[in-house]
């Protein structure tokens, strides 16, 4: 969904890198995957097709921290930002 987020974060040899997978469009998710010593996150479609990848080599990987996007219940009332007065 539109906004969900994942920040990654690395160890560089002495340094510590964040790096950030976006879901940009409505309908795009992001997923995290593990496999053969490598962590992949990719942006994909609501058909599954990756728009956008990311490879970390496993080792290296010292936190992945996912951050959903804000989900509504149908009968929650969603808030809406009044108007400034001019």
């Amino acid at each position: 969904m539109k906004g969900d987020r994942v920040e990654i974060v690395i160890d560089a040899g002495g340094n510590v890198r964040t790096y950030e997978v976006f879901a940009t469009r409505a309908g795009r998710r992001v997923e995290i995957s593990t496999g053969r010593g490598m962590v992949t996150v990719a942006e994909v479609t609501r058909g599954g097709t990756p728009v956008r990848t990311a490879q970390f080599m496993a080792n290296r990987v010292l936190a992945l921290v996912e951050h959903p996007a804000p989900r509504h219940a149908p009968d929650e009332p969603r808030a809406v930002p009044l108007p400034r007065p001019a």
